[in-house]
């Protein structure tokens, strides 16, 4: 919708920005969802103890909810930012340079498919693995 339906309608926005936007747009979500479910799962005994000894609300929730939703969200956090990496490649559809796009260029220059998926692979497997 970004990079084909806004010039539609006069907006033009860059290709780079389409995908950043996108991708912000798709992992924004997943990662609010993350968090919201982390700071639901904040015991509610956790927060009235920390009422009962006097603790601001600030205090709360630096000191109370935030270390324990953070401990909880960050298994889901690193699943989100996985998937974020391995959707980068849907930005290739509108022309930005990312790994696939690149290899598809070097496929059709020296016709040696095999050989740039490989390496294709072993990119992803570079960059996803140590996240993971």
């Amino acid at each position: 919708f970004l990079y084909y339906g806004l010039p539609k309608l006069g907006i033009k926005i860059d290709g780079f920005a389409c995908g950043v936007i996108g991708l912000t747009f798709l992992g924004g979500s997943y990662m609010a969802e993350a968090f919201r479910a982390g700071l639901q799962s904040v015991a509610k005994g956790q927060i009235d103890s920390a009422k009962s000894i006097g603790l601001q609300p600030i205090q709360i929730f630096r000191y109370v909810i935030f270390p324990q939703a953070l401990a909880i969200s960050i298994p889901a956090i690193g699943a989100n930012c996985l998937f974020l990496i391995k959707e980068s490649s849907v930005v290739s559809a509108i022309a930005v340079v990312e790994l696939l796009f690149v290899t598809k260029d070097l496929i059709g220059i020296d016709y040696k498919t095999t050989e740039a998926l490989f390496l294709l692979i072993m990119a992803y497997l570079i960059i996803l693995l140590p996240v993971s």
